[in-house]
């Protein structure tokens, strides 16, 4: 990996410029990199592109208020309202909203659509203006610290100097990391949740399985299917699919599932989906098609793959933390094998290790990584009480540093 600052200044006359493919969905849109294009981790400079994202609640006079949730590989920026494609319940609807753990009554919520995501934030379904087509893989590949360092460009426009958090489950994780290590002065707390500081072997094998089931599906074309009327339908499905077993836990599909048949009282020595569980499998890749496209993919998981915090500091994590006067707070899952506490634990022994402020749960439960997206009531209790700690604390440090 090259290493730079993400987000320097380039000549604008040499960037790649991006024009949206899609503009018509709600919420909030905004053009960066026109007079200051983005450099990328791989060298190459971005701009003018788009950056969508959604906010909930309101900004206070001192804007002291902001909490940034970063979302997952499948994610975006609809985390507590009807998606526009899906029409279902935001994805954090049960934790981010009126009245809840993270309460928009008191926080002002940001969610950013991620580089190279397809929810209109920049990414290879777009248009390359020199062409005047899609982009498909002439996309120049994205980073975790090139998200970063959008998301970063969104909060300045806002007008925020400190976040009073930033918060994510999974690569939203890696995101909370590479928010408190890249900007701590602009971070009061970070909340990594389910995550690691670098992609393991085993979760880059698991995507490798994904992109090859894309690449090999003859409708994908080599990443050119935008205008061809066909989608990479089946391989994306297929790779949605073998991840989403890698979200769950054995337990959990055996008590979901078990060997339970589907609609039948007999197997029946064929191929259909005999078992509830190939039913299930085959709905979740059904839905994913619908609202994904499989280059962003492609994208989205490299990144991921590419994500090693301590790569830039001599494979020493933590130097990625020195100095950092970010509050953490980490959460895992006993029975997360994607992501599993061991990892969280060599973050905070990290932190630990340059004084910093950590606090660290493990939390009981057979759900597997999945669990941070579903009602865990022990989760939500210390998540809770972690925010309204750091909020008083927050609040105290603001009075005495005085206007």
């Amino acid at each position: 990996m090259t290493k730079h600052e993400p987000g320097g200044a380039q000549n604008a006359g040499d960037a790649i410029a991006v024009e949206p493919a899609v503009n018509d969905l709600p919420g909030h849109t905004l053009v960066l990199g026109a007079d200051t294009p983005l450099r990328l981790a791989s060298g190459q400079m971005l701009g003018p592109f788009t950056v969508a994202y959604q906010t909930y609640g309101t900004l206070n006079a001192d804007k002291s208020n902001a909490i940034l949730v970063c979302h997952a590989l499948t994610g975006d920026q609809y985390v507590a309202e009807t998606h526009p494609i899906t029409g279902k319940e935001g994805w954090w609807g049960s934790i981010v909203g009126a009245g809840r753990t993270i309460d928009t009554d008191t926080y002002f919520v940001i969610c950013i659509n991620v580089l190279g995501g397809c929810m209109g934030t920049a990414g290879p379904k777009d248009i390359d203006p020199r062409t005047g087509g899609p982009f498909g893989l002439n996309f120049p590949v994205i980073t975790i610290a090139d998200m970063v360092a959008a998301q970063k460009r969104v909060i300045e426009h806002l007008g925020i100097a400190k976040l009073f958090a930033v918060i994510g489950g999974s690569m939203g994780a890696m995101q909370a990391l590479e928010w408190a290590s890249r900007n701590p002065e602009m971070v009061y707390c970070a909340i990594p949740i389910a995550g690691a500081a670098r992609h393991s072997a085993q979760n880059i094998a698991f995507h490798e399985v994904g992109r090859q089931a894309i690449m090999a599906d003859p409708n994908w074309c080599g990443g050119a299917y935008y205008g061809e009327d066909v989608d990479p339908e089946r391989g994306l499905a297929v790779a949605r699919m073998a991840a989403h077993i890698t979200y769950l836990s054995d337990s959990a599909l055996h008590r979901k599932f078990g060997r339970n048949l589907q609609d039948r009282q007999e197997i029946t020595f064929g191929f259909d989906a005999d078992f509830q569980i190939e039913s299930y499998l085959r709905h979740q890749g059904r839905s994913f098609v619908e609202r994904f496209d499989a280059n962003s993919y492609l994208y989205i998981t490299r990144a991921m793959d590419y994500f090693d915090l301590a790569a830039e500091h001599d494979g020493q994590l933590p130097a990625a933390f020195e100095g950092s006067p970010v509050r953490f707070c980490l959460v895992s899952f006993t029975s997360d094998w994607l992501f599993p506490t061991a990892e969280s634990r060599q973050i905070v022994h990290a932190l630990n290790a340059v004084a910093a402020s950590v606090s660290f749960v493990e939390i009981e439960t057979d759900s597997g990584h999945d669990a941070f997206l579903l009602e865990e009531p022990e989760f939500f209790r210390i998540l809770s009480g972690f925010l309204s700690g750091a909020a008083d604390q927050y609040a105290r440090t603001t009075i005495e540093a005085g206007p």
